[in-house]
């Protein structure tokens, strides 16, 4: 395949890419100055984007808002609504109805046509993440919500703005199906302020080049990175690398579920197949791609692409030799109307799916697990008029995988997203609350030569009656993020209420939480696999980390081999220690509780289960899983995998699994 021919000079494109880049900054600093909610003033969970007549992606900011939507696809949406006149601005919050541009109901997505001389030639992008669509719980979002109808107001496509006058019918119908309709509306008209900041700055574009350049441009930047790319795909080993990973359960049945991946890379083109991805669950962690090279399903190759090439520009066209095999009805594709709600746990799952396979063809250049969640941490109050305060207390992620030379991030991960954390003073103003403590997580990070990042830690006080915690995300608290070549994993997930009391009480995944005055609720999230084998990390650094409370005077002895007695390392002991050590020589280390579960469940095993169960109708999969699985646990520890060695399966336990099987493929 022969490269595509540049219509522009490369230094006109060179001005023009980073001219429509600063447009799509300036649009989200619009945004962000004059949104009304935390999601949007201080978490930055929202984004612009300028797309071209086709409804793709050719300006993408870099430096602010949510990073990973850059191969979101706006064309759909705009055939959707029909004709478009000057002043039209579509609205969406739809995931089927949108084929995927939103992917959840709480994100707000606005679309408005960019005219020059009666022809549209550029969309303008917004969306943010609002505060409460309706539905069954306050936000929205809730892990055990089984269907879409449940998740809140569903928005297709539709114009809420006609020719410069708000739809006033669409505007009641939105504000009749909130918790929080005078929030929303001003984070909607921050979004149309940062559209019409967009528009302007596109006319001025036009003035000084001309909308002939201006044209060219687009399709340049596009064909530009895609070339870039491919270069740096061209880099991978030629082959085909799997790997499988699991969320830690669906939150309704206690079930893990499993993804699977099979990456093949051949001459600067990559394809990803997810057959033997578990089918969609009843639940809301489905990922609504629609079987296309998604954001959520891609990011991961995004990111390799700008890691390994800075000077690629940021536009979809980043993606162009990327394809995609998502199995309808899967997990990553599911059909209408699965709920989404908290589909970017599954959307982090697949970011570590596309990490592993990768590291098997990159080993030097692919880090560690990172710590596989963010968790919006909701606080849900009673306020004076008889309505809810719904606010995020803190967006609450954990640290970035180890790699070779380096260690991972501590308390930050943008692997899908780089949202930014609340201020604590901005929390405390605007809900009953009151933060003890927000702090990284000591020995959470997993050991390695180069140690994988820090979780986070978050104690507060609810100081109201009646009010609701929401957490919807909490994910690692099974199976823990995996360490690589010798690095080990991070420690899990975990929240507890009233921590040390009478009264405590420890969770999983949680839905609504109660909590009352006086109730204190911690959370802790998963650290970040390490790198290399711990043994061979310089005791400097593990004292640097002891005396930054990183790494406690325990763990540097048993993880590390260091020896540290009052503040400095005993190098005689140290020795000693670590004479007899034996390193790890594998490619992954996925600690106990997954080798315990794959005893039983190894990979061959199910991927003959869903092959079965896609062979059966949509309707009866998750039910036949469900019961497999119980059948063939029934008679394993409730515990199972936690706590429990490989040696407890027995015989009977594969035989009732293979049975189970047959019992299906037999259907």
């Amino acid at each position: 395949m022969t490269a595509p021919t540049m219509r522009l000079d490369p230094v006109t494109l060179e001005i023009l890419g980073n001219k429509v880049a600063a447009v799509t900054e300036e649009m989200c600093f619009t945004l962000q100055r004059t949104g009304r909610t935390l999601y949007v003033k201080e978490t930055a969970d929202f984004a612009c984007a300028l797309a071209d007549p086709n409804g793709v992606f050719f300006a993408y900011p870099r430096s602010i808002g949510v990073s990973g939507f850059v191969a979101l696809d706006c064309l759909p949406t705009i055939k959707a609504v029909g004709p478009l006149e000057p002043g039209d601005v579509i609205l969406t919050n739809d995931p089927y109805g949108s084929e995927g541009l939103a992917t959840h109901l709480p994100d707000l997505h606005l679309i408005e046509p960019y005219f020059h001389e009666g022809r549209i030639i550029a969309y303008g992008w917004a969306f943010v993440h609002c505060s409460d669509v309706g539905g069954r719980v306050p936000s929205s979002i809730s892990p055990t919500n089984q269907e879409i109808f449940q998740e809140g107001l569903q928005v297709p496509p539709v114009k809420l703005v006609r020719a410069g006058q708000m739809n006033a019918d669409v505007e009641l119908l939105f504000r009749a199906n909130s918790r929080t309709p005078d929030a929303n509306m001003g984070d909607i008209r921050a979004m149309l302020a940062a559209l019409a900041t967009g528009r302007k700055r596109v006319a001025q574009l036009l003035a000084q080049h001309g909308v002939d350049i201006f044209l060219e441009g687009q399709k340049d930047l596009l064909d530009y990175a895609a070339e870039k790319a491919r270069k740096v795909l061209r880099r991978v080993p030629d082959g085909t690398y799997r790997f499988t990973d699991f969320l830690d359960d669906d939150a309704t049945s206690g079930l893990p579920v499993r993804l699977s991946l099979a990456v093949t890379f051949s001459d600067g083109t990559v394809h990803l197949d997810f057959t033997g991805t578990d089918p969609q669950v009843a639940a809301a962690m489905n990922v609504p791609s629609h079987g296309k090279p998604h954001a959520w399903l891609t990011l991961r190759v995004l990111a390799l692409i700008q890691t390994l090439d800075r000077t690629a520009p940021l536009n979809t066209g980043l993606l162009r030799h990327v394809s995609i095999t998502a199995p309808k009805g899967s997990l990553v594709n599911p059909e209408r109307p699965a709920a989404v709600g908290v589909r970017h746990a599954a959307a982090i799952r697949v970011n570590d799916l596309l990490n592993g396979a990768f590291g098997l063809a990159l080993p030097d250049v692919m880090p560690a697990a990172s710590s596989g969640l963010v968790v919006p941490l909701v606080v849900a109050e009673p306020n004076s008029t008889g309505g809810q305060n719904v606010q995020v207390v803190e967006p609450m992620i954990g640290g970035t995988g180890a790699r070779f030379g380096a260690d991972g991030v501590d308390g930050r991960d943008s692997g899908i997203s780089n949202l930014a954390n609340n201020p604590v003073e901005t929390v405390e103003a605007e809900i009953a609350v009151e933060i003890q403590r927000y702090a990284l997580r000591p020995d959470s990070g997993g050991p390695g030569q180069w140690r994988g990042g820090c979780g986070l830690e978050i104690t507060f006080r609810v100081l109201k009656d009646g009010a609701m915690v929401l957490g919807r995300g909490m994910e690692r608290a099974k199976f823990r993020p995996w360490g690589m070549r010798g690095g080990q994993p991070g420690l899990r997930t975990e929240m507890v209420i009233n921590e040390g009391t009478p009264d405590e009480r420890r969770f999983g995944k949680i839905d609504v939480l109660p909590v009352n005055r006086g109730d204190v609720v911690t959370l802790r999230t998963a650290g970040a696999g390490g790198f290399g084998d711990p043994f061979a990390r310089e005791p400097a650094r593990v004292l640097r980390d002891v005396t930054r409370g990183l790494v406690s005077v325990e763990a540097a002895a048993r993880d590390y081999g260091v020896v540290i007695p009052d503040g400095r390392v005993d190098e005689d002991a140290t020795r000693q220690r670590r004479r007899d050590h034996v390193a790890e020589d594998t490619p992954h280390a996925f600690g106990a509780e997954r080798g315990t579960w794959q005893a039983l469940f190894a990979p061959e095993v199910l991927d003959r289960l869903n092959a079965a169960l896609f062979r059966l109708p949509a309707a009866q999969r998750t039910k036949r899983r469900t019961e497999l699985y119980r059948s063939v646990l029934q008679g394993l520890p409730a515990s199972f995998p936690l706590g429990t060695e490989a040696g407890a399966i027995t015989a009977a336990d594969r035989a009732r699994l293979d049975a189970a099987i047959v019992a299906i493929e037999q259907e």
